[in-house]
C-alpha cells in the first residue's frame, strides 16, 4: 500500500476521472455496484466529466472524490464521498435526518484488490467527512445491493453496520440496496 498515494482529485483531471469510472463500469460487479451503466457513461460529453471532477476537487463543500494513485500517476481506486444536510434535496434513499455524508462510486481495479488501497481509500474518505463542520457532520452513510456480499463483508470489517433502512432499486424490480453506517464517536 505504501506506493499509492491517496489525495483528492483536481478539477482539471476530467480525463482520468472519466477513465476510471468507465473501468469501474465494465467491471463484473458494476451491474449490482453502479447504478449507472457503461453505455450511458461513455455517451455523456467532456463537458459532464469536467463538471464531474470539478464538483468533487479539493475544495468543494459538497463532494470529495479520492483516488489511488500508483507512482507512474495510474489511477488504481477510486472513492466519492457526498455531503449531505437535512435540507438538500434526496438523491438516492432517505433524507437525510443529520448532516452526514454518502460514500458513492467506490472502485478499486482488480489487480491491486487486497493490497490496503480499499481500506486507504476509505479511511481518507471517512477521516474527511470527520473534518466537515458548520454543522458537524454526524454519520457517514453507503448503500449496498442485497447480492453484494463481498462489499457487505468489506464495509463491516471497515467498522460500518446495517441500519435496518433498505431502498428498491432503481430499475431493478425486486432488488433492495441495504444502509450501512458508521457515526460519530462522542467524546
Amino acid at each position: 500500500m505504501n506506493d499509492y498515494l491517496i489525495r483528492p482529485v483536481r478539477g482539471d483531471e476530467w480525463e482520468k476521472t472519466r477513465e476510471i469510472r468507465l473501468a469501474a463500469l465494465q467491471d463484473p460487479a458494476a451491474p449490482i455496484a453502479f447504478l449507472d451503466t457503461y453505455e450511458a457513461s461513455v455517451a455523456r460529453p467532456d463537458s459532464f466529466w469536467q463538471e464531474r471532477a470539478e464538483g468533487a476537487a479539493e475544495g468543494s463543500a459538497t463532494a470529495r472524490q479520492l483516488i489511488a494513485e500508483a507512482p507512474d500517476g495510474t489511477w488504481v481506486g477510486t472513492i466519492t464521498v457526498l455531503v449531505e444536510r437535512p435540507s438538500d434535496e434526496v438523491r438516492f434513499g432517505e433524507a437525510a435526518k443529520v448532516d452526514q455524508t454518502h460514500v458513492v462510486g467506490v472502485y478499486v481495479r482488480p489487480e491491486v484488490r487486497g493490497t490496503g488501497v480499499t481500506e486507504a481509500l476509505f479511511g481518507a474518505g471517512v477521516e474527511w467527512s470527520w473534518t466537515l463542520s458548520e454543522p458537524l457532520i454526524q454519520r457517514v452513510r453507503l448503500y449496498v445491493h442485497e447480492d453484494n456480499a463481498r462489499a457487505a463483508a468489506f464495509y463491516r470489517r471497515f467498522g460500518f453496520e446495517a441500519t435496518g433502512e433498505q431502498v428498491a432499486v432503481p430499475g431493478d424490480e425486486g432488488s433492495l440496496e441495504l444502509e450501512y453506517e458508521i457515526r460519530r464517536a462522542t467524546v
